[in-house]
């Protein structure tokens, strides 16, 4: 086992798993604002949880995606060359979920504020269905030649897998949004979203399952199933704990859910970082898709320093904005006048 190579698929694994807890409600909270929030009061509630946290959780992915750049160029090549069509889709997400979060409150018309919502939810959900099913395909395999180059045409990644993980992160992140809702909220809200958790979660977490348990079956280990025992645990308990309205432990639980299942995906799938449906020896691993040791070596000293700060920072940010919302806590709203009069 090479040990910095190693390292860093780690790294990259809890950078995937980072953004996935943490940007999850993001993504949930605005598709739960386009079609459960009664009145333009909810939705404002509704973006208020997410408005001190949400361009700090983004950092998450674009941190991924340069990790794998910097330690693992020939996987960052490959995968961003083959899965190009539903990657511009998911930057066009989060371009659409950005402005409207920015731009929403800008107009006084509710014309203005429905469209800016359809923009909200519908990039919520491009982004959220992109990344899974990117994540997806990169777990269970792309058709790749020997030259890490794609075999097909744009559409070829287009399978029953790549669904299966879209779906499988919309439905956590819909399950994860609720919990978020329910713990940081106070009034219908709150009320709404702890009853939808109990009624959503056994449906809409199954997909995840599914793609837990088909990588498993390709290669899991002693590990990755204990993982898995450990992942579903931890959905009946929170479950069981969003039942009983216990909004903290019901949170954890389905945190610790994600977690647990995630890592289960990527230690079944290691040492491959994308596997090949063409060919197993085309399978780029950690081995051979690295960068060399002083290049690793070198992340390995800047990250030691930096990650810990940053980390601090954002633990404190989620501290300061920790309490519960009320509607009567938003403050009036009004129209924005122009910097510039004519």
């Amino acid at each position: 086992m090479e040990v910095l190579p190693t390292v860093w698929f780690i790294a990259i694994a809890v950078l995937w798993i980072g953004f996935l807890l943490l940007e999850g409600f993001d993504f949930g909270v605005g598709m739960h604002l386009l079609v459960r929030a009664r009145g333009e009061q909810e939705r404002r509630l509704m973006l208020n949880t997410i408005g001190p946290v949400w361009d700090g959780n983004e950092v998450w992915l674009i941190t991924a995606g340069a990790a794998t750049f910097a330690a693992f160029p020939l996987w960052y090549a490959s995968l961003f060359s083959t899965l190009y069509v539903p990657l511009v889709l998911v930057l066009l997400g989060l371009i659409f979920r950005a402005v409207s979060i920015e731009w929403r409150g800008k107009g006084s018309s509710a014309r203005w504020r429905r469209w800016w919502d359809i923009a909200l939810g519908g990039g919520s959900f491009l982004a959220a269905f992109g990344i899974g099913a990117a994540l997806a395909l990169t777990t269970t395999g792309l058709p790749i030649d020997a030259n890490g180059d794609r075999v097909g045409g744009p559409f070829v990644w287009l399978t029953p897998i790549a669904v299966l993980g879209g779906l499988a992160t919309v439905g956590f992140c819909l399950v994860h949004a609720a919990t978020f809702l329910a713990l940081k909220t106070d009034g219908p809200v709150r009320e709404r979203a702890g009853r939808d958790v109990v009624r959503m979660a056994p449906i809409a977490l199954l997909p995840l399952v599914g793609w837990v348990v088909l990588v498993q079956f390709q290669s899991g280990t002693v590990v990755s199933w204990s993982l898995v025992v450990v992942a579903a645990a931890a959905a009946v308990l929170g479950w069981l704990a969003a039942r009983k309205r216990l909004e903290g432990r019901a949170f954890l639980g389905f945190a610790a859910f994600l977690v647990a299942g995630a890592a289960a995906i990527f230690v079944a799938a290691y040492p491959a970082v994308l596997p090949s449906t063409i060919d197993p020896a085309y399978t780029l691993t950690v081995s051979n898709a690295s960068s060399s040791d002083y290049t690793l070596g070198v992340m390995t000293i800047v990250a030691a320093v930096g990650l810990p700060v940053v980390l601090a920072y954002q633990a404190w940010s989620y501290w300061v904005f920790r309490k519960r919302l009320r509607v009567e806590h938003l403050p009036v709203a009004h129209p924005v006048l122009p910097a510039v009069r004519s």
